[in-house]
């Protein structure tokens, strides 16, 4: 539930969207400057859940964070939700190898029409017209960028379309389980640390990656801006879990919504700027502007839904789906 104009907790709510927006941002280009020269994704995931637990763990020893004590029926509720995360961002991370920037934003916009198309498998009515036409003119325009897109990389836009997957699956059971409910954002983050680790120390077993990509790690550490880039890539894994599930527990389904529409056109822009990668096409312009009018007509859709609809607490999948 958000705050009104006027409350009190207006400014709270404020910053936690505006967090989010920032992290979620920042975290895609932190992720691909890595990736660029570090291309063990698994690894890298890894590596960012052991920190987010171990930085849980001692900020509680020392009195700086609270969190309630490991309930195994919590985390045996908790662990399906689990497991779809990691697969999303694990397939996120794949993709980021082979896909520059933009096209990675302009996919993951995908997920709200993967999310509608879920929702009337299940019975759940059909979405308002301007939401459904919102939805198609996103995906529409990802097909266009596509095909203009000269660095068109099929494992990568594969890897892309499997995170959409997994995280409309994640989205579902989070809408389904009420994972949230009772736990604060530092709970939700141990668990999803805890729980994560033995899936992706399978993970990286079963693909090879280890022990080649600990080998490469310790030689490319030798570097001293590799190791930076790292560390920031290991406290942004943290920083974002956090301000994700913050602005989750304080906005409303709307302000997230209109973040993470606003963040996929900060990053495309960003992305055609920074890091390189993208080769300028017209019709990968065009498809990418598409693409952003279909995110912004979508949020649009939504207010107007949202306005027209009578007040209820019910949380509304479809505006995390463009985390």
């Amino acid at each position: 539930m958000g705050a009104e104009a006027g409350d009190p907790s207006s400014i709270l709510s404020l910053a936690a969207a505006f967090s989010y927006g920032a992290a979620s941002m920042a975290m895609v280009f932190v992720n691909k400057a890595v990736l660029m020269q570090y291309v063990h994704s698994m690894t890298l995931l890894t590596l960012q859940q052991i920190a987010t637990a171990l930085m849980i763990h001692f900020g509680q020893a020392l009195g700086m964070s609270k969190r309630k004590d490991f309930s195994l029926m919590t985390a045996k509720k908790l662990l399906p939700v689990s497991i779809f995360y990691n697969a999303n961002v694990g397939f996120a991370l794949a993709s980021l190898k082979g896909v520059n920037i933009p096209m990675y934003i302009a996919i993951k916009r995908i997920t709200p029409l993967a999310v509608l198309v879920t929702g009337c498998i299940r019975g759940k009515g059909k979405p308002p017209t301007q939401v459904t036409l919102s939805v198609i003119c996103t995906a529409a325009g990802v097909l266009i960028a596509a095909l203009g897109d000269f660095s068109f990389d099929l494992y990568g836009y594969c890897m892309a379309l499997t995170s959409v997957f997994f995280q409309t699956m994640y989205l579902v059971l989070v809408e389904k389980s009420g994972a949230e409910d009772g736990l604060s954002s530092v709970d939700l983050m141990f668990y999803n640390s805890i729980l994560s680790l033995p899936f992706l120390f399978f993970l990286i077993i079963a693909t090879g990656e280890f022990p080649h990509s600990l080998t490469v790690l310790s030689a490319k550490t030798a570097s001293l801006s590799f190791s930076v880039i790292l560390v920031v890539s290991l406290v942004m894994g943290i920083v974002l879990n956090f301000t994700m599930f913050w602005c989750t527990i304080v906005n409303s389904a709307l302000t997230t919504t209109i973040v993470g529409v606003l963040k996929g056109v900060g990053s495309t822009t960003l992305g055609f700027i920074l890091l390189g990668g993208v080769e300028v096409h017209a019709l990968n312009v065009t498809g990418l502007m598409i693409n952003t009018f279909g995110g912004v007509w979508y949020s649009y859709a939504k207010y107007k839904q949202k306005k027209r609809a009578p007040r209820k607490i019910q949380p509304d999948v479809e505006s995390h789906a463009h985390k």
